[in-house]
């Protein structure tokens, strides 16, 4: 069973280990801790499974707005909605601290997190040109607004920018 908690010093060492793993640009270790300890914005959660860390996300929350700065998911366990339960969490998160906007960036190639994020209500917005510096590769800009009390889709009509 996978569980969402928030992340402490504890998890540091696994986060580290999990963002080298995932990710052509990886934060450095110390950046976590600089996020935990040194960054009132910061908000981060842990996905566990049997005392294992074996994901993480995190989110900047700032007066009413939240940027999700990265999600990662140990290899073995990806594919098995534990991405989604992380991107849940840092939703209730964002709710509990009032947020009526939620952004984030993600990879053009990256379908599978598009999707994961389309089905929570984020709607593609925009992009960022050669947004990642080791393929140059542009960013998908993704909002979710809250509006009538519900967080939600920013426009009901709305389509993905991308199709």
């Amino acid at each position: 069973m996978v569980t969402v908690r928030a992340m402490t010093d504890r998890d540091l060492a696994a986060v580290a280990e999990i963002e080298q793993a995932t990710f052509a640009t990886p934060w450095p270790a110390a950046a976590f801790a600089q996020e935990l300890h040194g960054n009132d914005c910061a908000h981060y959660l842990v996905a566990d499974a049997n005392d294992q860390v074996v994901g993480f996300g995190g989110i900047w929350i700032v007066t009413d707005q939240g940027h999700i700065t990265n999600i990662a998911v140990q290899e073995d366990y990806r594919g098995q909605g534990v991405g989604g339960l992380i991107t849940d969490g840092l939703i209730a998160l964002a709710e509990q601290h009032g947020v009526v906007l939620m952004t984030l960036e993600v990879r053009r190639s990256n379908l599978v997190a598009q999707r994961l994020y389309a089905k929570r209500g984020f709607v593609a917005r925009g992009w960022r040109r050669g947004y990642y510096t080791d393929t140059g590769e542009d960013a998908i800009i993704m909002c979710r607004e809250k509006r009538g009390g519900v967080i939600g889709w920013i426009h009901p009509g709305d389509r993905n920018i991308l199709r």
